[in-house]
């Protein structure tokens, strides 16, 4: 696998447009490990295998982790309600927040709105101000417990759970409890000890089709680091925190059996994630399920696998670029080579667009960071999405309008590709003939318009 790495990860980013990519594979008991490009467009520092990548929400399950081993010292019960924990926890539903639980959070079914990427503070107290101050005002978007619905916000909570009964910040209960004890030695839990690495800045495409260029920010709102904001890390360091599952040195293997256990359903949009369990994603594949977490925040992206039986951990970091199309590529040959995995080929738009009743899905879907307009011209499905704060401006810096094809009776697919990849939209529990819910990047949106 070392030689394939370094003979081909270059050429691969090449041809993706990704600046720069850090891969670690564990396999056959052997790591084997490369980088290539450039950290930062701008300077044009090079990337090594050393260097720190923010793993976005693959954070989750250093979160978990922390919430499972306070379980494992009988200090959470993830039935019991949030407030037995937080008792001034406070939701706009108050019925959810009387009963919502910390399983509600980990699996994404608390139903609350989740990317509220507002700013609170940049100190030690920007978890607790989170949660204190921007979740209290969350629209409940779906019922508690309907189903799952991705959510950033309830893994802020549960960090704010963590730092309650530990008595100390996020960031310190991640290096106390996690990286000391897998003597991990490339981690940046906030920005400042990043400066101690070679960090990688993110790169977005101005608009679409363009070059990436470095992001105006390097990272999201400290408040939602247990969500996914701040952590970094090298490839390799996640590949540690990968093997500590599968020699269960963090959680005893029964625990470990727990995280892995389906809990929910993941509505179908292409690909192999089907389920969720506590934390953890669980891909399906012809050998049986394997898990893991993908990761992004301003043009960083992060895909993590663990085969367990297969002994196999593969962590991918990248800085922008065509990364879906990159990860195909790139870790569907290391799977394959290394689990036997043949990841699902992407959906793409039929030839002859398939059968959609217009009514189902014509309207206005609002979430908290973009509203999503579907609308038919001329016989054709259009798209309008539109950031509706400035921390989306962020990741869609203008109004964005692309055509979109029917791919069965209740899924569209976006015309044209980005990142590598053809999104595709699910609607769902329709009332009347019209869709109640948009499923779009793991999140239900409700329907806005009224109608």
């Amino acid at each position: 696998m070392q030689q394939w790495l370094d003979e081909n990860l270059t050429g691969l980013i090449a041809k993706h447009d990704v600046p720069a990519a850090s891969i670690a594979v564990f396999a056959d008991g052997k790591l084997s490990t490369a980088a290539a490009g450039v950290l930062n467009r701008n300077t044009g520092v090079d990337a090594t295998v050393d260097s720190v990548f923010q793993v976005g929400s693959i954070t989750k399950l250093w979160t978990t982790t922390l919430i499972m081993q306070l379980v494992g010292e009988g200090k959470v019960d993830l039935d019991r309600p949030v407030r037995d924990y937080l008792p001034d926890f406070k939701l706009t539903d108050e019925a959810t927040a009387a009963a919502v639980t910390p399983r509600h959070l980990l699996t994404h079914t608390s139903g609350f709105s989740g990317d509220a990427f507002i700013p609170t503070s940049r100190g030690d107290d920007g978890v607790e101000l989170f949660v204190r101050d921007v979740v209290p005002g969350l629209a409940q978007e779906v019922p508690l417990g309907a189903g799952y619905s991705y959510n950033n916000a309830g893994f802020v909570v549960l960090g704010r759970i963590a730092e309650v009964l530990r008595g100390k910040p996020f960031h310190e209960l991640i290096r106390e409890h996690i990286a000391v004890p897998l003597e991990l030695g490339h981690v940046a839990t906030i920005p400042d000890e990043a400066l101690l690495y070679r960090a990688a800045v993110g790169h977005v495409s101005p608009k679409p089709g363009a070059p990436p260029e470095v992001a105006p920010v390097w990272s999201l709102v400290h408040g939602m680091a247990p969500a996914g904001s701040l952590l970094a890390m090298s490839a390799s360091d996640l590949i540690t925190f990968g093997r500590a599952f599968l020699d269960a040195t963090l959680l005893d293997r029964a625990t470990i059996d727990r995280l892995w256990q389906a809990q929910v359903d993941v509505p179908p949009t292409g690909g192999d994630l089907h389920q969720l369990g506590l934390g953890w994603m669980i891909f399906d594949s012809e050998h049986g399920p394997y898990f893991g977490h993908d990761g992004g925040t301003v043009g960083q992206s992060a895909f993590f696998r663990l085969v367990p039986d297969r002994n196999v951990a593969v962590a991918l970091l990248t800085n922008g670029g065509r990364v879906s199309a990159l990860y195909d590529e790139l870790m569907g040959h290391v799977l394959r080579e290394t689990a036997g995995i043949e990841l699902p080929a992407r959906l793409v738009p039929p030839a002859e667009p398939a059968e959609i009743a217009p009514e189902l899905v014509v309207g206005r879907y609002d979430g908290v960071l973009f509203r999503a307009t579907v609308g038919v011209e001329d016989g054709e499905f259009w798209l309008l999405d539109e950031p509706l704060s400035d921390e989306a401006k962020l990741l869609l810096p203008e109004p964005e309008r692309s055509r979109l094809v029917p791919l069965d009776g209740s899924r569209l697919i976006a015309a044209e590709p980005e990142h590598g990849m053809h999104e595709v939209m699910a609607f769902s529990e329709p009332v009347d003939g019209r869709a109640t819910y948009l499923f779009r990047g793991g999140r239900l949106s409700p329907r806005g318009d009224g109608k």
